[in-house]
């Protein structure tokens, strides 16, 4: 059969599959695309945050009407007995009694997350047929099950459903826990018969389950009926209008009593001092390091992220936002910030709901957005609002939230609550802080328009303070509070005219490149503002910060600890009061507040007053401290006491680059025998789409393969001069490392010989990144013939195992490249330089000493990793995974298969870099490992000029 579709050279580098056309990649509306045929495509905004965002086609932001005869189907993971407590469990106090236990446990939900990426495969590619797009209508399935979902997307017409074509994964289960339970990873979708053959191939090359439920029939009701039992027609389990489950409801009271404050003014010890005080904060989970949550989740994955959470030299985890490229190829984008102030509702929720969305635009305002009313906000509320004043105030809340919202002229577009926030101990009620959540996202004109915490210190820098609580210092709520054991009852607060007024004052600022740096002032107050981006730019700093305007707030405590929404900037020496003039002619509070300094030296003063003195290493090394014990719970200690060890003194990684990184030369990407790739997934695989674009943009043509196609026939490698095994968690890796994709490969007779045959011929090369590496080594394609040319038997073939710190490492680390025979890293040798890595399985593991000794002797272990003096280590966490040798990447002898841990295709553009002083690298240039993919090409390229 022919190959499936090509991966179009498209601008975007948004890749189709074999079912169809594909579209460009989405743009926000303010930016648009122009498509080869010269049409173009306006794009919508992205309409929801929930653990990640996206964008969505124009054309898809209206749902088309149903029809008669139209099929209801699902697509998904089977059905299980999960989630039946449902909203039951949330309504009454967790623990309050026995009955309550077994609620709880009915409630709970699981996730999939290998079933719901292969849904989402479905989705894409049906969007991705364009106007032949099947989905007329797409609903997720959440709270109440197949009973919700289904009756959503057959109002108004409705339908008779079949409840035993529901695919399941417990065969116990009863029609209503059919009916009711709350799975996931499951989409209920309507399309015209017609289509149900397209749904059906796209459901199989997935391997999605895909069922068809029944018709749209006008009946206006919803009828569920059980197949397998006789009477089942005759007494449907379900046969409800419509209209009158799901049309207009009557309005609900509820009855709230008034919310008062029961905090007390805030008593600090006679005793406390400053510096015992910043240390208390420093060491505060609110406040410390967020280390123990960052290095565990992959962080670069999709290589479309622009800002992950770690910054400057030493990639400590403090960014005020995320951002994402809306294509790997453009510099468009979009932003996300998170605001939540709880413990100021304790005494006054409309402050807190102010300061939430302070806080979320305070960190916005750091990346240079389209414009405030571009800005949408998901919202979570978590109350407990059935006992007490709860109610009241979470109304008050969400008055507060509504009123600034509308001023600023921002929107919210969806959220979702958990209004159980208590438990049962002790015979009482223990309420959690009513607390609003607001993650805000919006459009980025130019995603390299930004400013991180690091303090840069280039040649005199002046800090500015822009102070949005006017001269007050309220410590109510604050994390200084907090440490004493009190709330305080003095909230800060702020005018959302001065809001508003200031965020556009920075993206004003932003835009003429005035600001060196910048950070919110939120947990902990200006003191660990401040000190949190000299931790990040490794480099000293002097602060002399003014008391309050109101001798109430709290005198020098007050000064250094009050949580009073604004910025820290630091600025050029020269700039300072140009800046500080932008933000006072706006009608905003700022002035001078000290400075950056060279060396490692901490002084803060107040009204000329020194408080606080050390250095940036011991005050880094207490905010440090909790994270590193509660990396002890989930990382092997010796790694982290090595890692807590290197943190000291820590230097920042000095690259050097033998090459100049460039992108492809034109003529080379418009030559129309451009040599074809295969970017081979199979289930479980994430990365390849990353892959696609950097194949296509060193100068070759990548083709979509899923081993469904190799398995049915519907493809051969004989058709490619390369193969890349991309990375990912094939079979969800619960073999262990790709030892699933293995046996899929070397069970089938068929494939295997493909396989060998693409191996040995002379006129092809392989690249394995990651999960694509272990698969490799399992397959035997790396080291290959180390030993007269033959491969090692299978009990002495390297293979790679897990990390020596017995957990999954997502992280930017140093690696250098040696002399060696791989095709790939031509001219890259003696480079010392970084690369993303995200795996739990990278530890290179030789059962032979042999073979070996084999590897090093005829330099197959390319890649090595580095400390910061660029010194090859097995020291963690410069080594992540422990390798031997620091061995991160192994060839074959004839230099044509290399297989990889780390992932060079997250780093071929500038901006895919997280830190980027020192590098040569222009945020808007060439990655620097773009070039082993030209090198892929250009290896090709020969080829061909030599059997001609």
């Amino acid at each position: 059969m022919a190959p499936p579709s090509a991966l179009p050279p498209s601008p975007a580098a948004d890749y189709g599959n074999k079912f169809g056309e594909p579209l460009i990649a989405g743009y926000t509306r303010s930016f648009g695309a122009r498509l080869p045929g010269g049409e173009r495509r306006e794009w919508l905004k992205p309409i929801m945050f929930s653990a990640g965002v996206g964008l969505m086609d124009h054309d898809h932001k209206d749902k088309d009407e149903g029809e008669l005869g139209m099929l209801i189907v699902k697509i998904g993971g089977p059905a299980y007995r999960v989630g039946m407590g449902g909203g039951a469990a949330s309504s009454v106090p967790s623990g309050s009694d026995d009955s309550r236990a077994d609620l709880d446990f009915n409630a709970v939900q699981r996730g999939d997350a290998e079933m719901c990426q292969k849904m989402w495969r479905v989705v894409r590619a049906c969007v991705e047929l364009g106007d032949k797009n099947p989905i007329v209508q797409i609903h997720d399935q959440g709270a109440g099950g197949n009973c919700n979902v289904v009756k959503e997307i057959i109002y108004p017409l409705g339908a008779k459903i079949d409840v035993r074509k529901v695919k399941l994964g417990d065969d116990t289960m009863s029609v209503l826990e059919i009916w009711g339970a709350e799975y996931q990873e499951n989409d209920c979708i309507l399309i015209k018969p017609e289509d149900a053959g397209t749904i059906e191939a796209i459901c199989a090359r997935e391997r999605c389950n895909m069922q068809v439920l029944g018709a749209i029939d006008g009946s206006g009701r919803v009828t569920l009926v059980d197949s397998a039992d006789p009477k089942g027609e005759e007494n449907p389990a379900v046969d409800l209008d419509l209209e009158k489950v799901l049309g207009k409801m009557p309005a609900k009271t509820f009855k709230f009593q008034d919310f008062k404050s029961q905090a007390g003014p805030l008593d600090l010890p006679a005793d406390a001092t400053a510096p015992a005080a910043l240390d208390r904060v420093l060491r505060l989970t609110d406040v410390c390091s967020k280390r123990f949550l960052t290095t565990k989740v992959d962080r670069s994955v999709t290589g479309l992220v622009a800002q992950q959470q770690c910054v400057g030299p030493l990639l400590l985890p403090l960014s005020d936002f995320g951002l994402i490229a809306t294509a790997h190829t453009e510099t468009t984008g979009l932003a996300t910030s998170i605001g939540e102030q709880p413990l100021k509702g304790l005494i006054d929720p409309g402050a807190m709901a102010r300061l939430a969305i302070a806080e979320a635009l305070t960190n916005l305002a750091m990346v240079r957005i389209s414009s405030i009313p571009d800005i949408r906000a998901s919202v979570n509320w978590m109350h407990a609002a059935k006992l007490g004043c709860e109610g009241s105030a979470m109304y008050m809340t969400a008055e507060a939230m509504s009123e600034a919202m509308i001023e600023l002229g921002m929107a919210c577009d969806g959220g979702k609550d958990s209004l159980s926030m208590v438990a049962k101990a002790g015979g009482e009620n223990v309420l959690a802080p009513g607390e609003l959540t607001v993650s805000a996202y919006a459009p980025c004109p130019d995603i390299t328009v930004k400013v991180t915490p690091d303090l840069k210190h280039q040649g005199g820098s002046s800090l500015v303070h822009v102070d949005l609580g006017r001269g007050r210092r309220r410590l109510g709520g604050s994390a200084l509070a907090h440490v004493y054991g009190q709330v305080g009852d003095s909230s800060p607060d702020l005018s959302i005219a001065d809001l508003k007024a200031a965020f556009e004052t920075t993206q004003g600022l932003l835009d003429k490149g005035l600001l060196r740096a910048g950070h919110d002032i939120s947990d902990g107050g200006i003191v660990t503002a401040a000190l949190e981006m000299a931790f990040a730019g490794n480099t000293g700093i002097a602060l002399d910060l003014p008391e309050s305007t109101d001798a109430s707030d709290g005198g020098v405590m007050a000064a250094l600890f009050a949580e009073e929404a604004g910025w820290i900037f630091e600025v050029a020496d020269a700039d300072a009061d140009a800046v500080v003039k932008a933000f006072t002619d706006a009608g905003v509070v700022a002035g001078k507040v000290g400075s950056s300094v060279a060396g490692d030296g901490v002084s803060v003063r107040v009204a000329g007053a020194e408080q606080v003195s050390g250095t940036v290493a011991e005050l880094r090394r207490a905010w440090e401290a909790t994270a590193f014990e509660l990396e002890k719970l989930q990382c092997a200690e010796e790694c982290v006491q090595s890692e807590m060890a290197a943190q000291e003194g820590r230097k920042p990684h000095r690259w050097n680059l033998t090459y100049a990184p460039s992108f492809t030369d034109e003529a080379v990407m418009a030559a129309a025998d451009k040599a074809r790739v295969a970017i081979i997934r199979e289930e479980g695989s994430n990365g390849d789409r990353e892959m696609s674009a950097v194949i296509r943009l060193a100068g070759m043509e990548p083709w979509d393969v899923h081993m469904s196609d190799l398995l049915d026939g519907s493809i051969t490698l004989d058709q490619f001069n390369g193969v890349v095994f991309v990375g990912g968690f094939s079979y969800a890796d619960v073999l262990d490392s790709a030892k699933g994709w293995a046996g899929s490969i070397r069970l089938n007779s068929t494939v295997a010989a493909q396989f060998d045959a693409f191996y040995e011929r002379e006129d092809t090369f392989s690249l394995g990144v990651c999960n694509g590496c272990q698969l490799m080594a399992l397959l035997g394609w790396v080291p290959g013939g180390v030993a007269g040319g033959a491969r090692p038997a299978e009990v002495h073939q390297p293979r790679f195992v897990h990390n020596k710190s017995g957990r999954f490492e997502s992280r930017f680390t140093q690696v250098t490249i040696k002399d060696s025979p791989a095709i790939h890293l031509k001219g890259m040798a003696g480079s010392t330089l970084g690369v993303w890595l995200a795996h739990g399985e990278g530890q290179a593991f030789f059962p032979d000493d042999a073979v070996k000794a084999a590897v090093l002797s005829q330099d197959l272990a390319p890649i090595r990793y580095v400390d910061t003096d660029g010194n090859q280590t097995e020291t963690y966490p410069f080594n992540p995974n422990g390798a031997p040798e620091g061995i991160a990447a192994l060839c074959s002898p004839d230099g044509r298969h290399l297989a990889l841990m780390p992932h060079p295709e997250r780093c071929f553009n500038g901006w895919q870099l997280p830190y980027l002083e020192g590098t040569g690298i222009e945020a808007k240039g060439a990655g620097p490992w773009l070039q082993l993919f030209q090198n892929m090409r250009a290896w090709v390229d020969g080829a061909r000029r030599r059997e001609g």
